[in-house]
């Protein structure tokens, strides 16, 4: 099983800025998150965030974000699928 390094941006609601949705992400994947750039206000908070583990573990850690409400992007395409 493959480790894979993902970096995504995160887009949070107002009601979720104070939540610690990070350490959480790490403490219930088995994944390895680092903040890379962050931009907080009142209404919205903007998270560039690295994540490394096996692509099954990332992509339940993606749907589980996508599930509290937070919209995640991918900082850049991945060119290389395996």
């Amino acid at each position: 099983m493959a480790q894979q390094i993902t970096r995504l941006w995160l887009m949070y609601p107002a009601r979720l800025i104070t939540r610690p949705v990070i350490y959480e992400l790490g403490k219930n994947f088995e994944i390895i998150t680092n903040v890379r750039q962050a931009s907080v206000t009142e209404e919205i908070g903007v998270v560039s965030l690295e994540i490394d583990g096996e692509r099954s573990e990332i992509k339940k850690a993606i749907a589980w974000l996508e599930e509290l409400g937070i919209k995640v992007e991918p900082v850049e395409i991945n060119t290389i699928e395996g």
